[in-house]
């Protein structure tokens, strides 16, 4: 009968025998073979049978399975194969045949690809993080599923909206929200402000809205004491947590332009005094798609300041009926406070502290690059159909947006699927197409899909010293 031999690992010298048809290996308690390691997705890969022979799939694990040394997908296992996973190897032995005195990844009765030279080691997340920042992180998991539940109370359907916008709060990120009129945007972000416990303002921006609207301005007043007039800074609404600029592009570029050094430094000017912002600091930034007659569209400087471009759609049939029936009626329940200020300041510096590997730096880096026409490399179809590409912010962002999604997860490893998921809402609105595009009625959204399907993932060879520069992506797709 079929079984594995553990060789390394915590649980090194260890056997299972593959009594059934199935043995799942990941970090779940319900897995056949549970590892207790960080670099273990929770349900990492599968060892099945198929017309008697046995196979070991990945199931989209983060950190990747690896055969003698070669990452793969699906394959058929032979004698004496060595798996690793994590910080666990094992053999497969198909009968009941003694395991070799030496079992390295080397020793393989197959063809494999050669092993690429040793690149530099990837940081170790132990080493990175805290114990503290590990228990946070797997806590995180099932406060998203309350924090989905308690604005669940509130709002009906939207969920990717909802997770956009908390992969944007713990990144530290702030996000554009388009969608039609009465579609919930203010009442989503004031539930999300309720359920994390963060203080909530709203501005409507207007065509007489003043930047000192928004940041605050001096007043003079008359000391009681010594009866001299003084000038006392009056704090305006942009002194929150978590700030919603309804319309913003129904204001003129002078008061949008108040907006841009308190996102990006947290901070406001007046005078000659600098005032800092209350942490953490979120703008949620709302625009009508239609009735653009009269408005102001923001600039790409200041789109580019904005890690997520979210859309908000019509709800679902079912959605739709659920909304009427609950807004129709008495008020419900209300939502209670899953997270603190604190909790969230800490998931914004564990989401800092998580490491990426170089192949899903190096898969970041395709994508951003091929958005850009005048890149040799870019496909054929960007430099027909697109006038400018995403700059080098984006990339930052991608990698926040994954691993910001990866603690959502209760992971402290980010693959190149968490890229995938945060590619359309970074890079939405910082691929401007052209004339041909419009007239053919291209979207911005379809180029990044497109994108998708056709940058491959990074090969390991690419990855070599001296060849780091030169090698094209291999045709390996996650």
């Amino acid at each position: 009968m079929a079984r594995i031999v553990l060789t390394k690992g915590v649980q090194a010298g260890r056997e299972i025998v593959l009594a059934g048809s199935e043995l799942v290996v990941g970090r779940d308690n319900d897995c056949g073979l549970t590892l207790n390691d960080t670099k273990v997705s929770r349900r990492h890969a599968r060892l099945y049978t198929e017309r008697g022979v046995w196979h070991l799939q990945d199931m989209e694990s983060a950190n990747g399975t690896e055969v003698n040394g070669a990452e793969i997908k699906t394959v058929a296992l032979n004698a004496d194969d060595v798996v690793t996973i994590g910080d666990t190897q094992f053999v497969f032995k198909p009968d009941g045949a003694p395991v070799p005195a030496a079992t390295a990844a080397s020793s393989a009765p197959r063809p494999v690809p050669p092993a690429p030279a040793p690149a530099p080691a990837e940081p170790d997340p132990a080493s990175m993080t805290t114990p503290e920042d590990l228990k946070l992180v797997e806590r995180m998991r099932q406060s998203t599923d309350l924090i989905r539940r308690e604005v669940g109370k509130v709002i009906i359907g939207q969920e990717e909206v909802l997770n956009q916008i908390l992969m944007c709060i713990i990144a530290g990120g702030h996000a554009l929200l388009i969608g039609l009129p009465g579609l919930a945007k203010t009442l989503t972000v004031s539930t999300i402000a309720k359920v994390l416990d963060l203080k909530f303002k709203r501005i409507q921006f207007t065509p007489d809205l003043m930047p000192s609207d928004i940041t605050g301005t001096e007043v003079l007043e008359t000391d009681p004491d010594s009866q001299q007039k003084i000038f006392r800074f009056m704090q305006g609404p942009i002194f929150c947590n978590i700030l919603l600029a309804d319309e913003i592009n129904r204001t003129p570029p002078k008061t949008q332009a108040a907006l841009l050094e308190a996102m990006q430094e947290k901070c406001v000017s007046v005078g000659k005094d600098t005032y800092k912002l209350d942490r953490p600091f979120f703008v949620l930034a709302t625009q009508n798609p239609i009735e653009q007659e009269g408005t102001y569209p923001l600039p790409e400087a200041q789109l580019d300041r904005f890690m997520f471009n979210v859309w908000i759609d019509y709800p679902k049939r079912e959605e739709e009926e659920a909304i009427v029936a609950r807004t129709t009626v008495t008020a419900g329940a209300e939502p209670r406070v899953v997270l603190g200020k604190e909790a969230v300041l800490l998931l914004q510096e564990v989401v800092r502290k998580i490491p990426v590997s170089r192949h899903v730096i190096g898969f970041v880096i395709n994508l951003v690059r091929a958005t850009r026409p005048a890149d040799p490399e870019a496909p054929d179809f960007v430099k027909k159909y697109v006038s400018t590409g995403a700059g080098p912010r984006a990339g930052q962002y991608l990698v926040l947006a994954a691993k910001a999604r990866a603690v959502l997860e209760g992971r402290i490893h980010v693959s190149c699927n968490d890229i995938r998921k945060a590619a359309l809402p970074v890079l939405r609105h910082r691929i401007l197409t052209n004339f041909t595009a419009d007239s053919e009625g291209l979207t911005s959204r379809e180029i990044v899909e497109r994108l998708l399907g056709e940058i491959k993932e990074p090969g390991e060879a690419a990855y070599t010293p001296a060849d780091a520069a030169k090698k094209k992506p291999v045709d390996k797709k996650k």
